[in-house]
C-alpha cells in the first residue's frame, strides 16, 4: 500500500496536514473520489429514481441500481438481498420491527446478544422484548474481552429464536467467530443477525460464508457518506417480512381501501432514498476494492500491533482489548491513570492535533463496567501511518508522566 499516495485522496488530511485522525471507528474520512461522485449526481442528474420516464430519471435510476449491485457484490450477496437504510442502526431496527410485526416472537422466546454490543444492537432488542414478552439473554466475555463461546453455547436453548452479535466490537475490539455463532444458532432453528459496522470497512466479509440471515453495516465507516446504511437479508426471509415504512415506491398497487407491496428490496425503501449518498457509497466500495481489503486489513494489524506495544510500555496506561492484533480489530480502548477520559481526548487534540474519542462510545454497559467515567479510544484505518501512532503514543506518555509526577 502506498500510504502517502492514499493520503493525498483525502481533502481533510490535505487541509489539515498536522491532523492525526484516530477516530475512524466513529466515522471514517472521505476520499475526493467519493465526494466527486456525489457531486456528479447533484450536478448532472439531481432527480428522483424509479419514478420518471424522462432521461435524467432513467439515468439516475441506472446509477442507483448499479450502485446496489456494486455494494451487494462487495459482500458476495445478490442485489435483491441488499436494502439501503439510513445507517446500521436503522438496519437492525428494521429487522426487529418487521419480525415483530410478522409475529415471529412470542412470550417466553429468547433473544441472545453479547456483553460487548453497541447500543444499536442492544436497545432495539430490549424494546422488542417489552412489546412481545420475549427474554433477552447476554453472553459473557472472557477475561481478555473475547466472547466466551462456552457461555454462549450454554445459553442457547430450544427457546432461542434470535441471536444478534457484532462481528467486531466498537470498544474492546474483539473479533467474534461469526461462522461458529451462526452455525450453533441455526442448529437451534433460530435466526442470526451480524452487526458488521466495524468489520465490512476493514476486512473481507462474505455473507455466504458467514451464512448469517441478516448483516448490517454503515457507509460512513467505510469511506462513504453519512445518511446511508445497508442491510443484507436472505431473499426468502425478506419476502416473508412485512414493510418497515409505508408510502411511495414500496407498493405494487394502491386503492382507497387497500395496498399491496412490491418485492424486496423496494418493499423496504419507502419514499425518496438518499440517492446521491448511495452512489457515493458505491464509489467508496470501488476505492476499497482498488486498494485491496487484504492489504487494508494487514496494514491495520501492523498498526495495531505497533500501537499495543507502545501503549503497554507507558506507566499508568491500561488497555482493554484482547491485546493481540490477530484477535482484534484496529481499535484500542484505554485509560490513563489520573486523567479523566474527556480531558485526555481534549488534551491530545489541543496539544498535538490528535483526534481520538472519549466517553461511553455508544456501548455504556461494557464501558461503564470498566470505568464509570468512560474510556478513551484510538481507531485506525488505511490512511494512518506508523509515524502517527508513534506521535500519539509519545503524547499519551508525556501526559501520563505529568500526572504521575503530581501523584
Amino acid at each position: 500500500m502506498n500510504i502517502k499516495k492514499i493520503r493525498k485522496d483525502f481533502p481533510v488530511l490535505q487541509k489539515n496536514p498536522d491532523l492525526i485522525y484516530l477516530d475512524s471507528a466513529a466515522t471514517s474520512l472521505t476520499p475526493k473520489q467519493v465526494i466527486e461522485k456525489i457531486n456528479l449526481y447533484y450536478n448532472e442528474f439531481s432527480c428522483n429514481v424509479h419514478r420518471g420516464s424522462h432521461r435524467l430519471s432513467q439515468e439516475a435510476t441506472q446509477m442507483y441500481e448499479s450502485s446496489r449491485e456494486e455494494v451487494a457484490s462487495f459482500i458476495n450477496s445478490k442485489s435483491e438481498e441488499m436494502i439501503f437504510t439510513r445507517n446500521a442502526t436503522e438496519s437492525i431496527n428494521l429487522v426487529a420491527v418487521c419480525l415483530a410485526r410478522n409475529k415471529y416472537f412470542k412470550k417466553g422466546d429468547e433473544i441472545v446478544v453479547s456483553a460487548l454490543e453497541h447500543h444499536a444492537n442492544l436497545v432495539p432488542w430490549q424494546e422488542l422484548c417489552k412489546r412481545t414478552g420475549a427474554k433477552l439473554k447476554i453472553a459473557k466475555l472472557n477475561s481478555d474481552f473475547t466472547l466466551n463461546m462456552q457461555d454462549f453455547e450454554s445459553i442457547l436453548s430450544k427457546k432461542t429464536k434470535f441471536v444478534s452479535m457484532a462481528h467486531v466490537s466498537n470498544t474492546v475490539a474483539s473479533v467474534l467467530s461469526v461462522k461458529k455463532i451462526t452455525k450453533l444458532t441455526h442448529e437451534k432453528n433460530a435466526l442470526v443477525l451480524i452487526d458488521a459496522a466495524q468489520s465490512v470497512p476493514h476486512m473481507e466479509v462474505n455473507v455466504k460464508q458467514i451464512s448469517a440471515d441478516f448483516v448490517a453495516f454503515s457507509a460512513h465507516k467505510m469511506l462513504g457518506p453519512t445518511g446511508v446504511g445497508c442491510l443484507f437479508g436472505k431473499k426468502d426471509l425478506l419476502e416473508e417480512l412485512p414493510p418497515y415504512n409505508f408510502g411511495g415506491s414500496m407498493i405494487s398497487k394502491v386503492t382507497y381501501t387497500k395496498s399491496s407491496w412490491a418485492s424486496s428490496p423496494e418493499k423496504f425503501e419507502a419514499g425518496t432514498m438518499p440517492i446521491g449518498e448511495v452512489i457515493g457509497l458505491a464509489e467508496a466500495v470501488r476505492y476499497l476494492k482498488k486498494v485491496g481489503m487484504e492489504e487494508i486489513n494487514l496494514h491495520e494489524k501492523k498498526l495495531t500491533k505497533f500501537a499495543l506495544e507502545k501503549l503497554n510500555e507507558i506507566e499508568g496506561v491500561k488497555i482493554f482489548c484482547p491485546n493481540n492484533s490477530e484477535k482484534q480489530g484496529g481499535i484500542i480502548l484505554f485509560d490513563c491513570k489520573g486523567i479523566d477520559p474527556l480531558d485526555l481526548g481534549v488534551g491530545l487534540d489541543e496539544s498535538k492535533n490528535i483526534a481520538v474519542r472519549s466517553g461511553m462510545h455508544c456501548a455504556e454497559p461494557i464501558v461503564s463496567s470498566i470505568n464509570k467515567q468512560g474510556l478513551a479510544r484510538a481507531s485506525f484505518y488505511l490512511y494512518n501511518t506508523f509515524d502517527e501512532i508513534k506521535a500519539f503514543t509519545q503524547q499519551v506518555m508525556a501526559m501520563s508522566k505529568v500526572v504521575q509526577k503530581k501523584h
